[in-house]
């Protein structure tokens, strides 16, 4: 007959084993995982590297264009004042 004892331990290592085998297999996919996680980084990475250009581009041309505006807007701005400075001296006299 068998001891229980002897079940028992032979029962605790096929847990043990079996508990290693999945463990292995779960650190394998996870592996595998992150390969493919790393690769998309990659991607992204390189393909965000490519677009500094254009976005480049159109931080210079919006500079551009509010130096523009910046230079309308003063012009306008100094001829209202000079006509109503004028209005100003015009009603004092």
């Amino acid at each position: 007959m068998v001891n229980i004892n002897d079940f028992l331990s032979i029962i605790f290592y096929i847990v043990i084993i079996a508990l290693g085998i999945s463990l292995l297999v779960l650190s394998i996919n996870s592996i595998k995982t992150l390969n493919k996680f790393d690769r998309l980084l990659d991607d992204i990475s390189e393909k965000s590297r490519k677009l500094d250009g254009v976005f480049s581009v159109m931080d210079s041309a919006t500079d551009a264009f509010v130096n523009f505006s910046d230079s309308i807007v003063g012009f306008f701005t100094k001829t209202i004042r000079k006509v109503v400075k004028r209005k100003k001296e015009d009603n004092y006299e």
